[in-house]
């Protein structure tokens, strides 16, 4: 029963991007544009190359960001701001999710690969705002990304986050391993295509419905 495996749950970790809003939005087309471009502007390739190299980093080292940083040693900072400058003209309010996650008890966190300010945005545009005790970005973990194990514990530590009384809530499969080892539930949210063929092995639960999901812990 998804209410008894949650009744311990006193510590809310939710993801942000195809997470807190459903991939249909592709918020994340517009980001892989502009960081396609700004790789572009940077190392001086084309556009191939640079698409490339952004999939590559991504897969490699957990973000395009880190590979940049570990790769070309890139100043994180004007990265996250220009790839993060994106319309939000059609992402819709969720007055359901938003009441779900009001009456969770406990404490309640956003934890996203990209930057605290733009989640913000995010949450505003989805009527989330105000919900969280905290919004922690990448720059939280000193930039290092998730799935890498000492990011969560930088960001866990900050906002007291005690994994044996928490929960995850992520659209990446490979973010979920450290939680999981760390003790916490781990919950998949992707649409049911897109979680065919994942490893299991680290993941409690799969949703492709978080407000309905959520539902039925409360």
């Amino acid at each position: 029963m998804v209410k008894k495996a949650f009744s311990h749950v006193r510590h809310w970790v939710f993801d942000l991007d195809n997470t807190l809003y459903h991939p249909s939005a592709r918020l994340f087309d517009q980001i892989e544009v502009k960081m396609t471009n700004y790789v572009m502007q940077e190392l001086g390739v084309d556009e191939a190359e640079a698409d490339h190299l952004r999939h590559s980093y991504w897969r490699d080292h957990g973000t395009t960001l880190a590979g940049l940083m570990r790769e070309h040693d890139l100043d994180p900072l004007p990265y996250l701001e220009a790839v993060h400058d994106i319309s939000m003209d059609h992402l819709p309010k969720d007055p359901d999710l938003a009441a779900c996650i009001k009456a969770l008890p406990g404490k309640r966190i956003v934890y996203t690969n990209g930057s605290a300010p733009y989640a913000k945005r995010v949450l505003e545009a989805r009527g989330l705002s105000g919900l969280f005790d905290g919004i922690y970005g990448v720059e939280h973990a000193e930039f290092r990304p998730k799935p890498e194990r000492a990011a969560f514990d930088m960001v866990f530590d900050k906002a007291g986050v005690q994994a044996e009384t928490a929960a995850m809530f992520e659209d990446d499969p490979r973010n979920l391993t450290a939680p999981h080892a760390m003790g916490m539930r781990t919950v998949h949210v992707a649409p049911e295509a897109l979680a065919r063929g994942t490893d299991n092995s680290h993941i409690h639960h799969h949703t492709d419905d978080l407000a309905g999901f959520l539902a039925k812990i409360l």
